[in-house]
C-alpha cells in the first residue's frame, strides 16, 4: 500500500468501470459491481486490491496471489487461481498504468502565490496556478491555468508555459515554449546556451546561441535534464517525448514524437530523431545525424552514423545488433581460449 502520507488514494471502483478504463474485458464470472480499493504488487495484493501481469517470468506468482483481481493478456488467463477476478487486455501493463492513475490521480495545484515568491508585475499567471516560496518569474513571462511552479524555480524572461504544466522545485527555464501538461522535474534546466563556437589557438570565440527550446504537450522531462537552445534552429522536443534524469540535449536537435531517452544518454547538437525512438541508458549520439523512426539504440551505445527507420543497434560504434552480439560473442570466445592456454610462460 501506498504511503498515505505522500500519496491520495481514490475509490473504491467497480470492476467494471475499471476494466472500462483499462481497456480490457472482464472475464466470465467477474461481479462487476464488485469494488475494488486500491492496487498492489501479485505477492502483496489482497482480495480487494488489483494487480498485473505483464511478464511470463512472474507466472508462477501469479497462479498462487490473492489479488482480487488482475489485469492480464488473455493467453494467460487459464493460470489465475479461483476466484480472481481477470481484466483481459492485449496491453496488460498500460491498462493496470490507467487503473493506477485513477486510484492515485495527481493532486490538483493549491493555486496562488506564495509569500516568499517573486513575479515580475508584467508576468502573467494563469487561474490556479501555484508558485510555491522562493520560486522567481521574470519579466514578460506566461504560466497558464492550472499550473505547479515548484519552490525555488526560475521562470525567465518571457517563457511561456502551458496549461496544467508541472516545473519542479529548482529547476530553471529560459527562452523557451513549454506546452501544456508538460512535467518537468527537479533541477532540470532548459534553454541555456548551447555549445557553440569558433576554435581558434587565440581564444575560442563564443557563436551567439539565438534559438529557443520548443517543448511540445505531454512531456516529461527528468530530474537534472539539461536541453540546450537552438544556435539558430530551435531545439525541438516532440510532442509525448519521455526524458528520464540526467539526460543532455544539445543544440539544434529535434525529437520527434513519443521518443524515449533513458538515463545518462547524450544527444550531440543538430541530431535528428524522428518519432518512437528509443535512446537506452548511457547512449550517445554524435552530431548531425538522422535516427530514423521506431529506432532502438542499445545501452552505453556510441552511434557515429545514421541510423534507418526500425533498426536496432548496439555497441561503440553502434553496429547492427545481431552483428554487435555476434562480436560480443566471439570476443568471449577468444578471451576463454586466451585463459585456457595461459601466457605461454613457466612459473
Amino acid at each position: 500500500m501506498a504511503d498515505p502520507r505522500f500519496f491520495h488514494r481514490a475509490g473504491p471502483f467497480r470492476l467494471a468501470d475499471l476494466a472500462r478504463i483499462a481497456g480490457a474485458e472482464l472475464s466470465d464470472g467477474a461481479d462487476p459491481d464488485r469494488l475494488i480499493s486500491d492496487v498492489a504488487a501479485l505477492d502483496q495484493a489482497g482480495p480487494q486490491q488489483l494487480s498485473f501481469l505483464d511478464n511470463k517470468k512472474y507466472a508462477e506468482a501469479f497462479a498462487v496471489s490473492a489479488a482480487g483481481a488482475c489485469v492480464v493478456h488473455p493467453a494467460m488467463a487459464s493460470r489465475a487461481p479461483a476466484g480472481m477476478a481477470l481484466l483481459l487486455t492485449k496491453r496488460p501493463y498500460k491498462g493496470y498504468a490507467l487503473c493506477a492513475q485513477a486510484f492515485y490521480p495527481n493532486p490538483a495545484p493549491d493555486g496562488g502565490i506564495a509569500v516568499g515568491a517573486h513575479v515580475h508585475p508584467t508576468a502573467e499567471i494563469g487561474p490556479g496556478t501555484e508558485v510555491a516560496p522562493g520560486a522567481v518569474v521574470e519579466a514578460g513571462a506566461r504560466i497558464g491555468a492550472g499550473c505547479r511552479i515548484g519552490a525555488n524555480a526560475v521562470i525567465g524572461r518571457n517563457v511561456v508555459v502551458g496549461d496544467n504544466s508541472v516545473v519542479g522545485p529548482c529547476a530553471s527555464l529560459t527562452h523557451c515554449l513549454i506546452g501544456s501538461r508538460v512535467v518537468i522535474y527537479p533541477g532540470a534546466r532548459i534553454g541555456q546556451d548551447g555549445f557553440g563556437f569558433a576554435m581558434d589557438l587565440a581564444g575560442h570565440v563564443r557563436v551567439p546561441q539565438l534559438g529557443r527550446v520548443i517543448v511540445e504537450d505531454d512531456v516529461e522531462i527528468g530530474a537534472n535534464v539539461t536541453i540546450d537552445r537552438g544556435a539558430g534552429p530551435d531545439t525541438v522536443i516532440g510532442r509525448g517525448c519521455m526524458i528520464d534524469n540526467l539526460v543532455q540535449i544539445g543544440h539544434n536537435v529535434a525529437l520527434g514524437p513519443g521518443c524515449v531517452i533513458v538515463a545518462q544518454a547524450g544527444i550531440s547538437g543538430s541530431t535528428k530523431l524522428d518519432h518512437h525512438v528509443v535512446l537506452a541508458a548511457q547512449a550517445g549520439v554524435t552530431g548531425h545525424l538522422k535516427i530514423g523512426a521506431g529506432a532502438q539504440i542499445a545501452a552505453q551505445s556510441g552511434v557515429m552514423r545514421d541510423v534507418a527507420p526500425g533498426e536496432k543497434v548496439g555497441g561503440s560504434p553502434a553496429v547492427p545488433m545481431r552483428q554487435w552480439l555476434r562480436q560480443v560473442a566471439v570476443l568471449g570466445r577468444l578471451v576463454r581460449v586466451k585463459g585456457d592456454q595461459g601466457d605461454g610462460r613457466d612459473s
